[in-house]
């Protein structure tokens, strides 16, 4: 799954920018669900607030989500080095990654 998220950040700009920027996060969380492995998607920001997610990964998920991108980063002494977490069991695996100040997770069902 790759993800553009250039213009999915949390700003005081005007309402026309902020709807524009929830439109594109919308649209990509709409479309990684299309993939029928994947059987959910969130976003959360550095406060582990939900930006958006669907699928069975639900608001109470973001701040767990957050928690786990920013600890997992303190493992390693290079700032340009994202680890990706990886929750694994039967029924699936949840990937999850920080891309700047946005964590993103996604669960995809085990083949």
């Amino acid at each position: 799954v790759t993800w553009s998220l250039n213009h999915v950040t949390r700003s005081r700009e005007s309402p026309d920018v902020e709807q524009r920027m929830e439109a594109v996060l919308e649209t990509q969380l709409r479309e990684t669900m299309k993939n029928p492995a994947i059987i959910g998607v969130l976003c959360a920001d550095e406060q582990g607030l939900n930006l958006g997610c669907r699928g069975s990964l639900i608001d109470e998920h973001a701040g767990v989500v957050s928690v786990l991108a920013q600890q997992a980063a303190k493992l390693t002494s290079d700032p340009t080095d994202v680890p990706v977490i990886c929750l694994e069991s039967d029924s699936g695996n949840i990937m999850i990654q920080k891309h700047g100040g946005i964590t993103i997770a996604v669960h995809k069902m085990t083949v």
